[in-house]
């Protein structure tokens, strides 16, 4: 029984395993307050320490977990992270929104053609949306 509710998500993760130096860039799955999931184009050992941002606008996100499975699908893998403090519960629905917002900035772009800044894109969804957000 799933214990968190999902949020699609189409915006990049970028990430580091353990204490290697290299940052990688991938695409986020989707997320909830227990854990996320990305795309990945390289096998990622569970058990792995996961240090990640989430690089929609300022501030970026930051957290760290490990990763509790890896799968195979075609050429890529899905990976699941759970995170590793209680405490990101509340920076994940802030996470929650930015990715909101820019889902909102993409479709916005995609509809209208208006190209919308991050700062923009928030300021309009807030005054559209935020009132119907779930507390």
């Amino acid at each position: 029984m799933r214990l968190y509710i999902r949020h699609p998500s189409d915006v990049p993760i970028d990430y580091q395993l353990g204490d290697r130096a290299d940052t990688r860039r991938d695409q986020l799955s989707n997320f909830s307050e227990g854990g996320l999931c990305f795309v990945a184009k390289e096998h990622i050992e569970p058990g792995a320490e996961i240090h990640f941002a989430i690089p929609i606008m300022p501030p970026q996100f930051h957290a760290t977990g490990v990763v509790v499975w890896c799968r195979r699908e075609g050429d890529e893998y899905m990976v699941g992270v759970k995170f590793s403090k209680e405490e990101t519960a509340y920076a994940v629905r802030m996470v929650e929104q930015l990715c909101y917002i820019e889902h909102y900035r993409q479709s916005v772009m995609e509809t209208d053609g208006r190209q919308l800044s991050g700062e923009e894109a928030a300021l309009e969804w807030i005054e559209k949306y935020a009132d119907r957000f779930p507390h």
